[in-house]
């Protein structure tokens, strides 16, 4: 299973990162996390192109609009984006800017939310006597 190649790999990166930090300081040991981390990611691409390929055509099947649902697909990849990108600026000790990090998702998870919003109240408000 791919979790247990991933669990290895991050323990084994643990390991190197805590050694290197005590041999060599903490940029060497950020480097190779950051490494770790896209390493992860890339491992999983194929797993996220087969999820969002489903989602597609179960959206289609079911007659939803498709900026609906890419709409949806953007929010979350921003989501996982920025999870990634405060946590790398944690690692460094940056804790400020992983917050603003975390801000700017919001916001822009917010603006994208807007149509969908929108087309839940209209929806409602039809629905209304």
């Amino acid at each position: 299973m791919e979790i247990f190649q991933i669990a290895g790999l991050a323990l084994t990166a643990t390991l190197i990162i805590v050694l290197v930090r005590q041999a060599r300081g903490g940029d060497t040991a950020l480097i190779i996390s950051l490494v770790v981390g896209a390493t992860i990611f890339l491992l999983l691409l194929d797993r996220i192109g087969t999820v969002v390929k489903v989602l597609a055509d179960l959206s289609e099947r079911a007659g939803i609009n498709q900026f609906y649902l890419n709409t949806i697909l953007k929010i979350i990849g921003i989501a996982y984006v920025a999870e990634f990108g405060s946590q790398v600026c944690r690692d460094a000790g940056e804790n400020a800017i992983a917050s603003k990090v975390e801000l700017a998702a919001k916001v822009l998870i917010m603006v994208l939310a807007i149509p969908i919003i929108v087309a839940i109240l209209e929806s409602i408000i039809r629905l209304l006597p």
